[in-house]
């Protein structure tokens, strides 16, 4: 029960899964996880990166700045550990879907979300991750054969969440 969806357009993911964050909690689902939500910062800037911990925040800025000229990596470690350790705390029998804005460089490192998407697929929770072109690879031997790629859509998302559940939403 684990899925991914991928997009070469810059932001994409971003907005879908938030899209499909607010989508579950509408139909009265329990999500956990995270989602990006990204403040534009001009053209010739980088965005900031914030998240929102599932289901109900708060929003964490998990982005560095580092100056205008900076190439080096922005993401806060500190914040993004504090935001999985939020999500961690969040997981449990009651969630019925688990969202990963993006399984990215730290999850292909083997940190990062990585061991929450573990727990979750242990505990029969479906998972939704974006993934992005440059950890697909990684993506694809940490889910063993067990992930179905799924279109970059909230409605082919939620139908493939629908698909995967037999139950009712929890506030039906």
């Amino acid at each position: 029960m684990l899925a991914y969806t991928m997009s070469e357009k810059r932001g994409d993911l971003d907005l879908v899964m938030y899209r499909l964050s607010e989508k579950l909690a509408q139909e009265g689902w329990k999500a956990a996880g995270i989602v990006q939500i990204n403040s534009d910062c001009g053209d010739d800037q980088p965005c900031d990166m914030d998240v929102k911990v599932l289901p109900d925040g708060p929003v964490m800025r998990i982005s560095q700045s580092l100056g205008r000229d900076s190439r080096g990596c922005r993401l806060d470690m500190n914040a993004l550990e504090t935001a999985v350790g939020r999500v961690t705390q969040a997981l449990n029998a009651q969630t019925d879907v688990l969202l990963i804005n993006k399984f990215g460089k730290q999850e292909a490192d083997g940190r990062g979300l990585r061991n929450v998407i573990g727990a979750a697929v242990g505990l029969g929770i479906p998972v939704i991750s974006g993934v992005n072109g440059l950890n697909r690879e990684a993506f694809l031997n940490f889910a063993d054969g067990c992930a179905e790629q799924v279109e970059i859509d909230v409605e082919a998302l939620y139908a493939w969440f629908v698909k995967q559940t037999k139950e009712t939403p929890q506030n039906a």
